[in-house]
């Protein structure tokens, strides 16, 4: 059995007017990988974001231990540097920060990833190349009029160069075309057997898991995680969707 890396107990969560999760119970060990699913606007992406740390979502009951260490009251730097990583539906862009300067910042900000600015820009052309990506991007600012597609590429970029425990990515195959699809899951799979990584993946859609090895499924419906099964799961939500585990919510009578 593998270590526990995550362990999420009895969390409840929401922004200032809204609770969105409640009483979510969520283990991960170790080098698994795990998917979460459900319908638009179960809550998926907001459980990312808390775990993360985004401060838009308030926590106001249980807690999150990392890497054994109790990470609930945090701030999203420090769960970042303890090697939790989150990709974007939609990554920002950041006007007047060149993008080979952001990844040299946050890569010397992690004892374990500094290294010569030689090795370090062969790492980043080498990954650059892996994920076909222009190094002309490199020197252009951060997300700044790229495309879907693009930004994705930039976040696989970061996910195989900062190797972090942790990567939770966020509805990553979101409006990708064929081609990016492929390369994006050609990036998971090199952060799986690179880094020995753990993996959260957050998706309604079973097109990216198809080469994934999965170890755990869960299913959120109403910001309730309503079942937890095998891969297996996964073919069944594909051919029958979320209408059961909506029903089966209802007559519990969860609103």
């Amino acid at each position: 059995m593998s270590d526990q890396l995550l362990t999420i107990s009895g969390l409840s969560a929401g922004t200032e007017d809204t609770p969105i999760l409640h009483d979510i119970n969520l283990s991960i060990g170790a080098g698994e990988t795990h998917v979460l699913m459900g319908p638009n606007g179960a809550g998926k992406s907001t459980l990312g974001h808390v775990i993360m740390g985004d401060p838009v979502f308030q926590v106001t009951g249980g807690s999150i231990m990392f890497d054994g260490q109790d990470v609930t009251d945090k701030g999203a730097d420090k769960r970042s540097l303890a090697g939790i990583f989150l990709s974007y539906q939609a990554p920002v862009e950041v006007p007047g920060v060149p993008l080979y300067s952001f990844l040299r910042t946050i890569c010397q900000m992690r004892p374990e990833l500094k290294t010569t600015a030689r090795k370090f820009r062969a790492r980043v052309g080498e990954i650059a190349d892996q994920l076909d990506i222009d190094q002309s991007f490199l020197t252009r600012e951060l997300n700044v009029g790229f495309s879907g597609g693009e930004k994705k590429k930039i976040e696989m970029l970061q996910l195989l160069l900062l190797r972090p425990k942790l990567a939770i990515l966020d509805e990553t195959d979101s409006g990708l075309d064929v081609d990016a699809l492929s390369i994006v899951s050609k990036a998971i799979e090199a952060y799986r057997a690179d880094c020995d990584g753990a993996l959260l993946m957050i998706t309604h859609n079973t097109r990216i898991l198809e080469r994934l090895s999965v170890d755990h499924t869960h299913v959120m419906v109403r910001g309730n995680l309503v079942a937890d099964g095998p891969a297996s799961l996964i073919d069944d939500i594909d051919s029958n969707g979320f209408a059961r585990f909506e029903n089966e919510l209802a007559q519990k009578g969860v609103e």
